[in-house]
């Protein structure tokens, strides 16, 4: 698993460059599944890349009503589910709203979403032990889970310290 620090991004960090990373993935994994990424579909995952924090799907909406391309809220709901169904972005239960894929996932491993509470962002990380241990219990309990996924909340290193800092002043 990476050191926790670096997997929230920096506020310095070159957004750019997420956005890019994460459209180029896209369009690799769909050209490698046989499926469209299609324009709008697009235009979703790169709203969604743009932002550390997750979305709701009428957050898009008017994002992309802003950006003088609009999509009625059906399409960009038809649009969400392409992109978790194809593995691009991830739906956030505990927030109803949705982050785009930062990586791969192997089978066997967990999705862990770290949210934090005070800025919002979200850190996207894997675990294949805590994966074991989640098919060790399942198959215990006679349980075939669909997603291994897990949402903590709490706060990222950033906000600690700003607290941290605040409290000392």
């Amino acid at each position: 698993m990476p050191e926790m620090s670096s997997v929230f991004p920096h506020p310095d960090h070159d957004h750019g460059a997420c956005v890019s990373e994460t459209l180029a993935r896209a369009e690799e994994a769909c050209g490698e599944r046989g499926v469209r990424l299609t324009p709008l579909r697009r235009r979703v995952l790169e709203a969604l890349a743009a932002s550390h924090a997750p979305l709701g799907a009428y957050d898009i909406v008017e994002k992309l009503r802003k950006s003088k391309e609009p999509a009625p809220a059906m399409s960009v709901y038809r649009a969400l589910d392409f992109l978790v169904t194809e593995g691009l972005a991830h739906r956030i239960e505990s927030k109803n709203a949705f982050l785009a894929c930062t990586h791969g996932h192997d089978t066997g491993d967990i999705v862990l979403f770290m949210l934090c509470d005070r800025c919002g962002t979200v850190a996207e990380v894997t675990s294949t032990a805590l994966g074991r241990d989640l098919a060790q219990a399942a198959k215990s309990a006679s349980f075939s889970p669909k997603a291994p996924v897990l949402e903590v909340s709490g706060l990222c290193g950033r906000c600690m310290e700003r607290g941290v800092r605040r409290k000392v002043s």
